[in-house]
């Protein structure tokens, strides 16, 4: 028996080994291909154009000149480059071969410049550093190793506070550092799970922080930075999720973020000397994504979402509503007022418009641009918008107030050609689970809707953010399989509609999303053309396993613990590497070697597996990357292969375009 057990081993070893030899395999630049054809020069040349748009995002301000530092990208990577005017020259600062996340530059202090965060190869372990732009140098302050963020300043512009994993690689502790060097660094808080600094109090003699449990817990504790103590601003018994958190400059509120009692955050506002809490939105029934206090204490510029739509909103301290700045509609992130609290930027992110930063001027209520990023000389009116859709699915949702039961829906974003249908359609599902598919500009949709007549739509399934805690919570656990049947639901939707081809649709997503795109292949495979998948899971178990240490218990929390048997059990069994045989539709993967969140073997397996099947799969593999592409060349190749595999599978074209 085991010699019988030796030769099945060795059997099945030898006939993977013989899968990669049949694979037509070769390398270009980092990337590492098989079974994908060369990309033909015309699509190339289509596609660089699209390649060749940027965006701009709004980091901080620079309080000695009054400018704005911004992130984008010029070569190969994003960098950190500075305006000093709006539509002004982007300077760029920062010129490094990875790419650059965060700048936040102190408001006070002797300190001339800004922190930052860079990691090496997409491996996720970032480093963060002090960019002196009184000599032009980047200084080291953590240990080079461990992962680090959450970056925040004192007020005093002294001291950094930040989050590590350096003690084990498992747990997530609160340290400072002053910008001089790592030999600064002190421990504030040691605590298991996940904590992160959230706010300085005004004298910088205590720090709030957060425990983060889960997307629907978070708690609150204040440190004394002197003695070290502890203190709960808000005992509760029950699970509440907090955004971020600013103290007023006298010290005696807490203006925050907050869920308690409503399925949304709302802001709201404690009055820490007599332990109350008052609303301060609650008129508005959509969630707050973001906030900040004016300098003086006595204004709030917010962001709300509004079922994917965002506006920019002004009030008093006191709740009172102040006019509303005239926004473009989009996606807004990033909102934060100048050091003397006359002036709010803001990040802006549309369907048919690259994000740009854009300033907000409080005394004269004048809207401006400070960058205009480029489009490749692409005609922006020939730009598609999204229709905010809802399609019914299997369930039923609990009733309103002013409706009975009734199918729930599901929302989505319906992208479609100009040109006359039926219109092969993409099913694009987002990430997280937790997150929410946003039209923020996208070269890739624009591509795929006016270059190759595709219709996009970007569904916000069960388990999406942005739509009540509720709604967030359908798909935990042992409801996994319900978020699959919205999928199915929408195709049902998409055979109703005269001007969708219910005969050509094909599934794409990254990460959780490229799990979507695998289960919806065993599940529907007589409905779907083909998959695109990124990164995706295919193997909860062994994903649950292999994640990097500091994630595992927090994706424990969403997707069930794999120690329990009966949930290991569920989880193997919904697995798409379980049920691959079902996948015989052709299928194209992506992965970063360097992937800390969902490891190499996920995607190896299922393309070993689907092969087996005798599907079509073409891989691509980055060694420089991680999770998802960030460098141009890679990102450039990524969308080229993309285009030309639905352009084959969805229009059946083999000529070169």
């Amino acid at each position: 028996m085991r010699f019988l057990v030796l030769s099945l081993a060795f059997f099945f070893v030898f006939a993977f080994e013989a899968e990669a030899r049949k694979a037509d395999r070769r390398q270009i630049g980092a990337l590492v291909v098989e079974d994908v054809p060369p990309v033909p020069a015309g699509l190339a040349r289509r596609l660089k154009q699209y390649g060749n748009t940027r965006s701009a995002n709004f980091e901080d301000w620079d309080p000695v000149t009054g400018g704005l530092y911004i992130s984008t990208r010029f070569g190969e990577t994003t960098q950190i480059h500075k305006v000093s005017k709006p539509r002004g020259t982007r300077r760029q600062i920062t010129f490094y071969d990875e790419p650059v996340r965060f700048a936040g530059a102190p408001r006070a202090g002797p300190h001339r410049g800004f922190a930052f965060m860079r990691d090496v190869g997409g491996g996720e372990n970032f480093q963060i550093f002090f960019f002196d732009e009184t000599t032009g140098r980047a200084r080291l302050l953590t240990d080079g190793t461990s992962r680090n963020g959450s970056v925040l300043w004192s007020h005093s512009g002294e001291w950094i506070a930040f989050q590590s994993n350096r003690r084990n690689g498992r747990d997530w502790d609160v340290y400072m550092v002053s910008p001089e060097g790592p030999g600064t660094a002190r421990l504030v808080y040691e605590g298991a799970s996940y904590w992160q600094p959230v706010a300085f109090t005004p004298d910088d003699s205590k720090l709030l922080i957060a425990q983060f449990v889960s997307v629907t817990e978070n708690h609150f504790l204040l440190i004394d930075l002197k003695s070290g103590q502890a203190q709960d601003i808000w005992p509760s018994t029950d699970s509440i999720s907090y955004g971020n958190a600013i103290f007023s400059p006298d010290g005696r509120a807490l203006f925050l973020t907050s869920d308690e009692g409503s399925e949304f955050r709302t802001l709201r506002r404690i009055d820490l000397e007599s332990g109350t809490m008052e609303m301060l939105t609650a008129d508005i029934p959509w969630g707050v994504s973001g906030f900040d206090l004016s300098p003086d204490g006595k204004t709030l510029a917010f962001i709300v979402n509004e079922g994917g739509l965002f506006r920019l909103r002004l009030r008093e301290s006191t709740g009172a509503p102040l006019p509303a700045p005239d926004v473009p509609i989009g996606v807004l992130s990033n909102v934060r007022f100048s050091p003397d609290g006359s002036r709010v930027a803001v990040t802006i992110s549309r369907a048919i418009a690259p994000g740009d930063v854009f300033v907000y001027s409080l005394a004269d209520g004048s809207f401006a641009a400070w960058t205009e990023s480029e489009v490749g000389g692409l005609d922006r009116s020939e730009f598609v918008a999204p229709e905010l859709i809802s399609y019914p699915t299997f369930d039923f949702a609990e009733p309103s107030e002013t409706a009975g039961p009734g199918r729930r829906r599901i929302p989505a974003f319906l992208y479609e050609p100009r040109t006359e249908g039926p219109h092969p359609v993409v099913v694009h599902i987002h990430g997280g689970p937790e997150s929410q598919y946003v039209p923020r500009y996208s070269p890739q949709f624009q591509f795929w809707v006016n270059e190759l007549g595709l219709a996009v739509i970007a569904p916000n399934v069960r388990g999406s953010s942005g739509y009540g805690k509720s709604y967030l919570a359908l798909d935990d656990a042992f409801r996994r399989e319900d978020a699959v049947s919205d999928i199915g639901a929408l195709l049902d939707w998409i055979a109703g509609e005269p001007d969708l081809d219910e005969g050509r649709v094909v599934l794409a997503g990254g990460s959780y999303g490229g799990y979507m795109v695998l289960a919806g292949l065993t599940k529907f495979g007589d409905r779907i053309a083909a998959g695109i998948n990124s990164s995706g899971i295919s193997n909860f178990v062994n994903f649950l396993r292999h994640t990097k240490p500091y994630r595992q218990d927090l994706r424990r929390v969403e997707y069930g613990d794999e120690r329990d048997r009966l949930m290991r059990e569920f989880l193997y069994e919904i697995s798409p590497i379980t049920n691959a045989k079902e996948i015989r539709r052709p299928l194209l993967v992506f992965q970063g070697r360097n992937d800390p969140r969902v490891p190499l073997g996920e995607s190896e397996e299922i393309v070993k597996k689907v092969r087996r099947n005798g599907s079509q799969v073409w891989y691509v593999l980055a060694l420089n990357e991680g999770h998802g592409f960030e460098r141009k060349t890679n990102r450039d190749y990524m969308d080229a292969v993309s285009a030309l595999f639905l352009d084959r599978t969805l229009n059946g074209t083999q000529s070169d375009r």
